[in-house]
């Protein structure tokens, strides 16, 4: 196979296939808005939303970039996974605390007390895509000067900077493999975020 230098990347001999393929869907795409919204700078107060294939993504590299971090999830089940196994530092936060959020869940949510949590000047961002309309007060972004963006996915250079990252902080996704014959049983697993933060947050297909 011939591929243009331009679109190919330096993945580490090292590091498992199963482990470090997520981190070119659910890595880069938690990576690039911390980097792009400037939430990357050492003891900042970050929040992550959900805790799930993008979430605990964004809480390691958040780690890794020195931030506190902290983990809203409306499933209190999540919590020792979060503290324990990821090193968030707290679960729920109080208001006005935050420098910036990264959102990661797809499901309809509030959006007025993630804002809430934020200091002022502060940034919300989405990296996920909800299947119904967002509704968004402005009074509260206008009070605060707070901002409500989105990022889906890095470029080339970006995601190299981030491969060259989890070598460096030996960042991998975890990862529960499965066979074939078990994948009816899995896409039920996932409909009712049925996924052990201890041990497992990607389901992959061996």
């Amino acid at each position: 196979m011939v591929v243009d230098e331009h679109f190919v990347f330096k993945f580490p001999n090292d590091m498992a296939l199963d482990g470090g393929a997520p981190l070119l869907c659910a890595g880069i795409t938690v990576y690039s808005p911390l980097r792009c919204y400037g939430l990357d700078k050492p003891g900042m107060h970050q929040g992550v939303v959900g805790l799930g294939g993008l979430g605990h993504m964004a809480v390691k590299f958040a780690k890794a970039m020195g931030l506190k971090v902290t983990v809203i999830s409306t499933s209190p089940s999540k919590k020792e996974g979060a503290m324990n196994h990821l090193g968030a530092d707290a679960f729920l936060s109080t208001m006005g605390t935050m420098n910036g959020i990264i959102d990661t869940v797809s499901a309809v949510h509030a959006f007025l007390p993630l804002i809430g949590l934020l200091k002022t000047h502060r940034k919300l961002v989405m990296v996920s895509v909800p299947d119904k309309p967002v509704e968004l007060l402005a009074m509260p972004l206008l009070m605060g000067r707070k901002i409500v963006g989105g990022s889906i996915i890095g470029g080339i250079k970006e995601t190299q900077e981030m491969i060259d990252i989890v070598v460096k902080h030996n960042i991998t996704a975890d990862i529960e493999v499965i066979l074939m014959n078990y994948v009816n049983i899995a896409m039920e697993r996932l409909a009712k975020a049925d996924v052990d933060t201890d041990s497992s947050s990607t389901l992959g297909i061996r």
